[in-house]
């Protein structure tokens, strides 16, 4: 979907749809109903919480991928479904701004963000007050708000297209923050084991009905090294409000989705750590197939797609599309790491 507008309501803005242009970027360009007057607040909202940056005013931007088309459909509807007017496009931008400017305004967006944690981080533990044991309702206070400023470093890092260096600036202000309040341990003493749980297990990981290759890899990359007791729950294309003990992933708002240029396989993969050799190609292969970009051209990818068709035609249930993916990706998975451990014990002058 595609459009060239040359300036008659936004002068200066002069994008194209020529397939020879690179279109890298998705448009909102929107006009919103006068009343109620809170509904401007409500949709500026919205947008700040996807990452889109505005470029003129009506018109906000992001990168294309396939959330961003999500998202932004999303928000087109609520417009529309309001009284208002709004078009979605993809872009490539001809005169006026260029994609360093654009980059620059998603970074300073997300610098501010980050700013916001550091600072706040910075304020609490100044607060503490350097030498005293912080104990009772303040730590509980304290450890209350860490988590919702973790809760808030995600939300941005979700965000975070171009990678700002003001993460990490944020990240250590709150660790310094966190270990101000970490009791230290006792001589002689083990925690206990019993009754405790990983809270980044046993969870129900909700995604999108009609499971196809980005979302079935994603599950059995979360029960292979993640959540091994994992329960998954499918749901409408809608948007979807998490209850306690859930988690979203690759569906509108997710807490592990698309992010700038990666699937959410790849997500997932960079925001647990999973260093493994075995999984980097399964990556790749998942990011060809579900972003079509020719990125990594993994040459597995075409059968891996094909078999994956052949799943998804042969069983309309979501879990067991999962559980036929899982038997194929495992064994993706072997021959990967087979081929890695064979590659690294080979003599440098043979590579």
């Amino acid at each position: 979907m595609g459009v060239d507008r040359r300036g008659d309501q936004h002068p200066g803005l002069v994008v194209s749809s020529s397939p020879a242009a690179g279109r890298r970027w998705l448009l909102l360009i929107h006009q919103l109903p006068p009343k109620p007057d809170y509904f401007r607040v409500k949709i500026w909202r919205r947008l700040q919480r996807i990452g889109a940056v505005a470029i003129k005013n009506s018109v906000y931007v992001l990168p294309r991928t396939e959330q961003a088309a999500e998202h932004f459909q999303w928000i087109l509807r609520e417009i529309e479904d309001s009284g208002g007017e709004a078009s979605v496009c993809e872009a490539a931008f001809v005169t006026g701004l260029s994609d360093g400017q654009i980059e620059a305004l998603f970074r300073a967006a997300r610098d501010a963000d980050y700013a916001a944690v550091s600072e706040e981080s910075d304020g609490l533990l100044r607060g503490t007050g350097a030498g005293r044991a912080v104990d009772g309702p303040t730590r509980t206070e304290l450890e209350g708000t860490i988590a919702r400023l973790r809760r808030r470093l995600g939300e941005i890092g979700a965000i975070d297209f171009f990678g700002s260096p003001a993460r990490q600036v944020a990240e250590a202000a709150l660790d310094r923050l966190e270990t101000r309040i970490s009791t230290p341990k006792r001589p002689g003493r083990r925690p206990t084991r019993s009754g405790a749980t990983n809270p980044r297990t046993r969870r129900t990981w909700v995604t999108r009905r009609g499971v196809h290759v980005d979302r079935i890899a994603s599950a059995w990359l979360i029960r292979r090294f993640i959540d091994p007791h994992a329960r998954f729950r499918f749901v409408d294309d809608r948007p979807y409000q998490p209850k306690p003990g859930q988690v979203r992933f690759d569906m509108f708002e997710a807490e592990y989705t698309h992010e700038a240029d990666r699937c959410t396989f790849e997500t997932l993969v960079a925001r647990f750590a999973l260093d493994d050799p075995g999984l980097r190609p399964l990556a790749e292969m998942v990011h060809d197939i579900d972003l079509r970009d020719g990125k990594f051209a993994r040459p597995e990818a075409a059968g891996f797609e094909r078999l994956i068709d052949g799943i998804t035609r042969t069983h309309a249930g979501d879990e067991d599309r999962i559980a036929q993916g899982a038997t194929l990706l495992e064994a993706f998975y072997q021959s990967f790491q087979l081929e890695a451990a064979r590659e690294k014990r080979r003599p440098a002058r043979s590579r």
